[in-house]
């Protein structure tokens, strides 16, 4: 995929994974749109990076993407790169009484019915573009789920078979479907855990995940897995049992808190 001269949509993109990923492709000579909900982190991000275009949206919002979708093709009718990166990930402990069921599914919303009706929506405009792209962005817990955010987990493994069923259904289209599957990287994801639930020194720095995003999509390759979530991706197919294992630990440490 040519990395220069194109118009790339980018949701989620006032911090973490896709904030870096907006500016190294901005310094690429592509035209960069982020979204995001709070338009105070969007005029941050207009005011320390004027390469970017940034537009209020919520890319769980059915009625928002329509909207989103008719002031981008009007103002930006090349866009030719969608990126879903906007997601959320928690510490869930469904033994918990307490938990509100509306709450419980805005991960769901945020992190796979938002890309599946961004990618619906943006399909017939990127369709009539000579060269598209889109990238969804997973999880290496999409190989290999985390106990302690069971739905964040589900969210991921569904977008990851939805990108891969995607790929499938383009595939006579100008259209390329990649998928980036990150491992823990330092972003304001990982605040909602403390040192018990995650290995802080594990987390992959996100400017060099940005750049080996940016390298791996040069190279069209389509399953983009930097670091552990190559590591992750080998173990869920090779010996799921194990992975499972290793990633529950934290689990025995919130269910102490449960029957305290």
């Amino acid at each position: 995929m040519k990395m220069s001269g194109n118009t790339i949509l980018i949701t989620g993109g006032t911090s973490g994974i896709g904030l870096e990923l907006a500016r190294q492709l901005a310094a690429l000579n592509n035209t960069v749109l982020v979204t995001g909900r709070d338009q105070a982190k969007l005029d941050q991000v207009a005011s320390e990076n004027p390469s970017l275009t940034t537009l209020r949206s919520d890319a769980s919002d059915p009625e928002a993407i329509a909207q989103l979708f008719e002031r981008v093709t009007s103002q930006f009718p090349r866009l030719n790169v969608l990126i879903n990166n906007a997601g959320i990930m928690r510490k869930i402990n469904l033994q918990d009484t307490g938990a509100d069921l509306e709450d419980l599914a805005r991960e769901i919303n945020i992190n796979l019915i938002g890309p599946v009706c961004m990618v619906k929506q943006f399909l017939p405009h990127l369709r009539a573009q000579t060269n598209a792209a889109i990238v969804n962005v997973t999880s290496g817990l999409a190989f290999v789920p985390f106990p302690i955010s069971p739905v964040y987990s589900a969210t991921k493994a569904g977008l990851h078979a939805f990108t891969r069923a995607l790929r499938v259904q383009l595939k006579n289209t100008s259209i390329r479907v990649f998928e980036l599957a990150p491992p823990s990287t330092q972003t304001p994801l990982q605040n909602g855990f403390n040192a018990t639930d995650v290995k802080a020194s594990a987390n992959m720095d996100v400017g060099k995940l940005a750049r080996a995003t940016i390298q791996g999509l040069t190279r069209d390759r389509l399953e983009i897995r930097p670091g552990l979530s190559n590591v992750l991706h080998w173990i869920g197919r090779l010996a799921p049992a194990l992975g499972l294992k290793m990633t529950s630990g934290p689990v025995d440490a919130m269910l102490a808190k449960t029957r305290s």
